[in-house]
């Protein structure tokens, strides 16, 4: 079954914005159910709060001993790796 591009209204401005095949066909592909409910302004917007919201936590990895920062605040009784050896632990 082809994707149309179909005509859908942002849930925060009110305007009309398409959601292209190609974001459909992205959609089912990373397993979406949800048709996005903003503009790309508005999601881009959204976004940038919400990273600007972030709160930095100081930690030592669990790992190395490294002192780093991560962007949430860990759960007491948990390892917690410096951002070196969690991009480590990702490639293996």
């Amino acid at each position: 079954m082809p994707f149309e591009d179909k005509t859908l209204t942002c849930s925060d401005c009110g305007k009309e914005f398409t959601f292209t095949a190609a974001e459909q066909e992205f959609y089912k592909e990373r397993g979406f159910e949800n048709e996005p409910k903003r503009c790309p302004d508005c999601r881009g917007k959204r976004k940038e709060e919400r990273r600007s919201q972030r709160v930095e936590t100081p930690i030592v990895c669990s790992e190395c001993g490294k002192e780093d920062t991560v962007p949430f605040v860990p759960v007491a009784g948990r390892p917690v790796l410096c951002r070196e050896c969690f991009a480590k632990s990702r490639q293996q």
